[in-house]
């Protein structure tokens, strides 16, 4: 597969751009901003804490760990921002140990306060009482004891290789006769155990496994003396370094790199703000971590313990309401999805509306005698998965079935591995990744026999084949038997599989052949119609806008009158409202319930308008280095239903920001006699309206009849 060529690099103008990582820092201050928020149902405060936190820890281990990598090597280069990697990694950790500190203000002063108020408690052990504490002593004995190895460090013992994100007890002991310094000891605490221990069953009092181990030393090291205990937590360099070869040979390779990532350079030290000066600098020494990569943490460590609170049963007003998935399709058309995409596409709007059709439209492939070929790419899915499993009884029923299966989803390559082989060994052909590239495209295609000849039936979706996610990720996904759809889904699947050149498509577009070419485009027609003095005005909605030749042309758009608004969630490099650059763009994101992960292309084009759903978004990995799909959405009933989600976003004054010049976001907040607009919450609300009255449209009616009248 070749790329298109190398573009030409424009000269660095850093007042243009806001620096990705210091941005994406700046996404995750909306996460954490949630978790503050007194508004948010208080349950809701501590699963976005718990996000925050998750999110921060991968970004240490992928983002830092790149940084700290290229500093390594001696990379002074500057980015499009004008900031060398060192610079960055200071900047990311002034900023980062700000938030980290604003975060367990939030949760040790509002969030655990507030659930003690209504009888969840986390306890210190000395505020049990004593049958809590005997009953947390046998817990102890008979389910952790078994599970603990003390590891004693000195001169001929080093110190263990621990793996990331554990949860460790660092222990100084006092030091024998003879020696002048004391001993250094690590517990490991073990991950597989419940972190939180119920002391007795009665109650919604919970105790950390940590401190319970802590309580009870003496009985890993009788007759020692412990001056001193501290948990600690580490996070190791989780950035692959691979050469992307296929086949067999690469995915014994990625089984390599995970071992690898246990013994990867620790790119943060976390330890309880107790930790004295004297086992801090030990810590510190044989972790091998710099000053600016420790924190202290002024509460418990490894907040993502907590999370099952977030789920515990009643407390239904400590919640958002409910919002269950709308089933969008009757019984009768799942039974006959075939006939339904005969007569017309169907457009499905997660998490407002069910997975379910996607999960049919597999189904109903592997056991219909018709069917002769599934095609499919998976990228992230769930370990149960359904569609999985259909594609696993399409394989033993004899059908072929094709799954490119991209190992290379960030720590998700075991489980990709997993269940990968387990479809192979069910007869399916599977191929691990093409060489070079990452697959990140969302596509299902049915080859199927009808009266009318071959028939072909297509999924396209901006989210991936995941019926768990599909509850808490917006998304959309299309499924059609357009037949020029059909022959692009071909040509796409005959140039991974096989050794053909990139197509030429009717209708699709794909990275990394055609997708750049194709968005520049559209943006270059919006400029040259805005010069003609025509309306013109782009619209989008993506994850993430990095790509600086992308952002240059939406400059460009701009200066000659294009109307543009953008909804990026994530990062944004663009600087908005820069005199004679970017004074017609506005950049909103939005931070829900719900996390907002579809891809929205509009192009207004004097008024014949187009419209494209994407699983890329514009950043240079999909651009250039991920196989990505751009495609069309053509049908009325359809285009008003992604138009409606996108004027949505861009209406929300309760949970959008805007972005500032300065790489800061403001909130935006109800005007003056404005009525506040959640975007999430009116769209599920007119998800259901619309099914309730195609409900009743499709209704029926029994009227029993009247005897005829007589002659």
């Amino acid at each position: 597969m070749k790329p298109q060529k190398p573009r030409r690099r424009e000269p660095k103008q850093p007042e243009l751009f806001i620096n990705r990582e210091l941005s994406w820092l700046a996404f995750n201050q909306k996460v954490l901003e949630e978790a503050t928020d007194p508004t948010v149902p208080l349950l809701e405060r501590l699963k976005f804490a718990t996000i925050f936190a998750s999110n921060l820890d991968e970004f240490f281990m992928v983002r830092v760990a790149a940084l700290k990598n290229a500093v390594i090597e001696g990379d002074v280069a500057p980015d499009h921002a004008n900031l060398t990697p060192e610079r960055q990694l200071a900047l990311i950790s002034e900023k980062a140990h700000e938030m980290v500190a604003r975060l367990y203000e939030t949760l040790t002063k509002e969030i655990l306060p507030a659930l003690r108020e209504r009888g969840i408690g986390i306890a210190g052990l000395d505020a049990l009482d004593h049958a809590q504490r005997a009953a947390l002593s046998r817990h102890f004995r008979d389910e952790v004891l078994p599970a603990l190895t003390p590891l004693a460090i000195d001169v001929s013992r080093p110190f263990p290789m621990l793996s990331s994100l554990s949860l460790n007890l660092a222990l100084l002991l006092e030091p024998t006769e003879g020696e002048p310094e004391a001993r250094l000891a690590v517990v490991q605490v073990p991950g597989r155990l419940r972190r939180l221990v119920r002391p007795l069953g009665g109650d919604a009092t919970y105790a950390f496994l940590e401190d319970i181990i802590r309580a009870e030393l003496g009985a890993l090291f009788p007759g020692q003396k412990v001056l001193e205990s501290a948990a600690f937590r580490i996070a190791r360099d989780a950035e692959m370094d691979l050469d992307d070869e296929g086949g067999r040979d690469y995915l014994h390779a990625i089984e390599d790199e995970l071992r690898k990532r246990r013994r990867a350079q620790v790119v943060r030290l976390e330890v309880e703000d107790r930790v004295s000066e004297t086992l801090l600098p030990i810590l510190r020494q044989r972790a091998a971590v710099e000053e600016q990569d420790v924190y202290r943490i002024k509460g418990p460590l490894d907040i993502r313990a907590l999370y099952p609170l977030v789920e515990l049963p009643a407390l239904e007003d400590l919640r958002d309401a409910p919002a269950k998935p709308l089933a969008t399709l009757e019984e009768t058309e799942h039974e006959s999805i075939f006939d339904v995409l005969d007569q017309r596409d169907v457009l499905l709007h997660h998490p407002y509306e069910s997975f379910d059709p996607v999960i049919t439209m597999v189904s109903r492939a592997a056991q219909d005698p018709d069917v002769l070929a599934i095609k499919q790419t998976l990228y992230r899915t769930s370990g149960d998965s359904p569609v999985v499993q259909a594609l696993a009884r399409a394989a033993d029923a004899g059908k072929q079935v094709t799954v490119l299966v991209e190992l290379m989803a960030r720590f998700d390559e075991s489980s990709n591995i997993r269940w990968a082989k387990s479809l192979e060994e069910s007869g399916a052909h599977v191929i691990y990744g093409i060489r070079g590239y990452k697959t990140h495209a969302k596509i299902c295609m049915v080859v199927r026999r009808t009266r009318q000849g071959i028939r072909r039936y297509v999924h396209l979706g901006t989210g991936n084949y995941n019926d768990k996610t599909a509850r808490l990720y917006t998304d959309f996904g299309l499924m059609t038997s357009d037949r020029e759809i059909g022959e692009d889904a071909s040509a796409f699947f005959n140039s991974i599989t096989g050794y053909s050149d990139p197509p030429r498509m009717k209708k699709l577009a794909m990275a990394p052949t055609a997708l750049r070419e194709r968005v520049m485009a559209l943006i270059e027609r919006e400029r040259r119609r805005a010069e003609a003095g025509q309306a013109a005005e782009i619209r989008s909605k993506m994850n993430s806008l990095v790509d600086e030749d992308i952002i240059r042309a939406l400059y460009g758009a701009s200066s000659a009158g294009v109307k543009i608004q953008l909804n990026v969630r994530g990062i944004c490099c663009l600087r908005p409202g820069v005199k004679g650059a970017s004074e017609n763009i506005e950049v909103i994101s939005v931070v829900d319930r719900f996390l907002e992960h579809s891809r929205i292309f509009y192009f207004r084009n004097g008024g014949d308008e187009e419209l494209y759903l994407s699983s890329a978004d514009w950043m240079p990995r999909n651009l250039d280095r991920r196989i990505e799909l751009l495609f069309p959405i053509e049908s009325a009933e359809c285009r008003a239903k992604v138009l409606l989600a996108l004027d949505a976003m861009f209406q929300d004054n309760v949970k959008s920001r805007a972005l500032q010049a300065d790489g800061s976001y403001k909130r935006r907040k109800p005007g003056k006699g404005e009525e506040p607009f959640r975007a999430q919450a009116e769209l599920f609300r007119l998800a259901k309206a619309a099914l309730e009255r195609a409900r009743a449209q499709n209704s029926v009616t029994l009227e029993p009849l009247s005897a005829p009248a007589k002659a």
